[in-house]
């Protein structure tokens, strides 16, 4: 296992906690850790509580919480040894796909105070995928009279696995009459090429049984494989020839369906049936690119049949055939590489990673209210976010790292005059025409004991008959107080002074819950 602290973009969070209220503290780092994929449910990925500086009494006492963006729980904190640990099965493939580099960001939660931690887990690659061809099996046609050296594109084998576990290299079995070649696209991909080394004689072999073995880089080996079956014919001895072997376009992501997107052409130079071309996709080209696209098979054009989404698909690559009419069949290729250009199609996304508490009304500026932040599935400047509050507002938005946010207390709060809050923070991305979008947070401010109570009149005239009875009410005085609960309920007393030398307690007493003055014994 492998840690280091740096700061690195990611995407997706969702945490959800409660507390009173919180002063927040500044992110000064991130630890990072190194797991392979698959490992056991309970294996040790780090030491939390040593790799943050936290005891195993603080990771208890001050409620320690990991969250992950992915949806699933995949991790764990055993709070008896402060240890990280795999919660469920981690498959590299589902969570990252092709993705070279794949980074599962945590964020740590502590509480009293709060605190937020940055955590990425590098789940890397293990051999667990096997190359693997769309098809099981390639026919060929080629004529005897086929001039050597004639190449013939094969498909290039799929390997969900990445870097050194993917597919490195291919073999072919030993065949006199063939060769495998690899050819060099201009993206720097490599294909699989069949390559004609000696003339054909259909009188002495009509069939050729070939096996393609596609070999990835792991540990250990593992293979793939394709059987391709050569079909040797006479007569037709010229191959359709592409004007042009890469093809490339750029297409927005809101073109309409039925759009006309480019034509391929090609040349036969043989008469006749011989000379006729129609087009299609190749044999091995994808159910999904097939959905996607269409070929019309007598002129080349190609079509759009299915809206493009730049967020799923920025780039298409579709392999086109051209094969002639004759006997035997002969057939050209080349490559049409279609661009997607992103549109700003995706409005802008508040996610409340933590829901406020009640906020006491003395609350200091800074205090923490809520942790939001702002995503956009769009790229560039379309998936630029920024985040904007009303004006006038007693709270404020503090930047974290990445589109992380704070929202923080920026003025003076009085509960006596706004009890609750209803904040309006507005997201919008920085696309052409850009996209809105308004997230509404509910802030309750909780009552603090801090109005005195106040009487009706500062002065009351009482007026009593001598030779009264004791203990007769002589008069109730009221007071009122602005807070709530606890903290405007009232107890009334008499301050303690004299009357011609005798205390006044000796004269009248109060009831402390109503106010109420009576007499101690008759006046005279």
């Amino acid at each position: 296992m492998t840690k280091r602290i740096k700061y690195r973009d990611w995407r997706w969070r969702a945490v959800w906690w409660n507390y009173f209220f919180l002063l927040w503290s500044t992110i000064e780092g991130q630890t990072r850790y190194s797991i392979p994929e698959e490992l056991k449910q309970g294996s040790v990925v780090g030491n939390l509580a040593k790799d943050l500086g936290l005891s195993l009494s603080e990771i208890y006492d001050r409620k320690l919480r990991v969250a992950s963006e992915a949806g699933k729980q995949y991790f764990s904190v055993d709070a008896g040894k402060g240890e990280l640990v795999v919660n469920d099965r981690i498959d590299r493939e589902a969570l990252c796909g092709e993705s070279a580099s794949c980074v599962l960001p945590l964020q740590v939660f502590i509480e009293n105070p709060l605190h937020l931690y940055r955590i990425d887990v590098e789940i890397k690659d293990i051999n667990d995928n096997s190359p693997s061809f769309l098809s099981k099996e390639k026919k060929l046609k080629i004529a005897e009279l086929t001039a050597v050296g004639a190449r013939y594109p094969l498909e290039t084998a799929q390997d969900l696995d990445v870097g050194s576990n993917s597919v490195k290299s291919y073999s072919l079995n030993k065949d006199e009459s063939f060769s495998l070649k690899m050819k060099d696209l201009a993206n720097g991909k490599k294909v699989p090429e069949l390559v004609l080394e000696k003339p054909l004689d259909r009188e002495k072999q009509k069939v050729h049984q070939l096996l393609l073995t596609a070999v990835d880089g792991g540990s250990p080996v593992r293979t793939g494989t394709l059987n391709i079956i050569v079909t040797v014919l006479d007569n037709n001895d010229n191959v359709p020839t592409f004007k042009k072997a890469l093809y490339k376009i750029t297409v927005p992501e809101n073109s309409q369906t039925g759009l006309m997107l480019i034509k391929v052409e090609a040349t036969d130079l043989d008469e006749g049936l011989n000379g006729e071309i129609e087009y299609s996709f190749a044999d091995h080209t994808p159910e999904i690119l097939s959905s996607i696209f269409q070929i019309n098979s007598a002129t080349g054009e190609i079509f759009l049949t299915k809206q493009l989404d730049y967020e799923n698909d920025a780039t298409h690559e579709i392999d086109v055939t051209a094969r002639d009419k004759g006997i035997p069949e002969m057939e050209g290729h080349c490559r049409v590489q279609v661009d997607v250009v992103d549109i700003n199609d995706n409005a802008p996304e508040i996610v409340l990673t933590s829901r406020p508490s009640k906020i006491p009304e003395d609350a200091p500026s800074g205090t923490v209210v809520a942790l939001l932040t702002a995503r956009d599935m769009d790229s560039g400047d379309n998936g630029k976010v920024t985040l904007q509050l009303p004006k006038g507002s007693p709270f404020k938005l503090k930047p974290s790292f990445s589109d992380n946010y704070a929202l923080i207390i920026g003025g003076a709060l009085d509960r006596e005059k706004i009890s609750e809050y209803h904040i309006d923070i507005t997201a919008t991305d920085l696309g052409s025409p850009p996209l809105s979008t308004k997230t509404t947070i509910d802030v309750t401010i909780s009552d603090v004991n801090d109005n005195p109570p106040v009487f009706t009149q500062p002065t009351y005239a009482v007026y009593s008959k001598e030779n009264g009875v004791p203990g007769s009410i002589l008069y109730s005085v009221s007071a009122s107080d602005l807070d709530s609960g606890e903290n405007a309920k009232i107890s009334y007393s008499i301050l303690d002074s004299k009357v011609q030398d005798v205390s006044v307690s000796s004269y009248v007493y109060i009831n402390s819950d109503n106010g109420s003055i009576y007499s101690m014994h008759s006046f005279d």
